[in-house]
């Protein structure tokens, strides 16, 4: 039963592998002055290449937790370019929920489960 773990330092790891099922550390965008569209964009972008990292992808997502800082504001947002990002079909268990962010900026992060690609 080994773990991987990969993009790792003393607190955390942004990608653990077990067995078959890839876990992802909390993801957000690099630009945190922007709007919901595009810190939602780079997000789902930080994912899809961790994703790869792992032998993953966006259609292999089992779950997905989504925090947004302000719900009420942000929602319809986020899910616009959710909507355009994931291929029909393969939409994964999800919840969103409004919570406080690390950094005042940060208006979405995302939480993955997945599973490895069948190669």
């Amino acid at each position: 039963m080994r773990i991987q773990r990969l993009d790792t330092d003393n607190r955390m790891s942004q990608v653990v592998i077990h067995r078959d099922t890839v876990y992802l550390a909390g993801q957000v965008g690099e630009n945190m002055g922007a709007g919901i569209e595009q810190q939602t964009l780079e997000t789902l972008q930080e994912i899809e290449k961790l994703l790869a990292q792992a032998g993953s992808d966006k259609e292999h997502i089992l779950s997905v937790t989504i925090y947004l800082k302000d719900i009420e504001r942000d929602f319809a947002g986020m899910n616009a370019v959710w909507d355009r990002w994931l291929p029909e079909g393969v939409a994964p268990a999800r919840a969103t929920v409004e919570a406080g962010m690390c950094e005042p900026d940060i208006l979405v992060e995302m939480s993955v489960i997945a599973a490895v690609a069948e190669q």
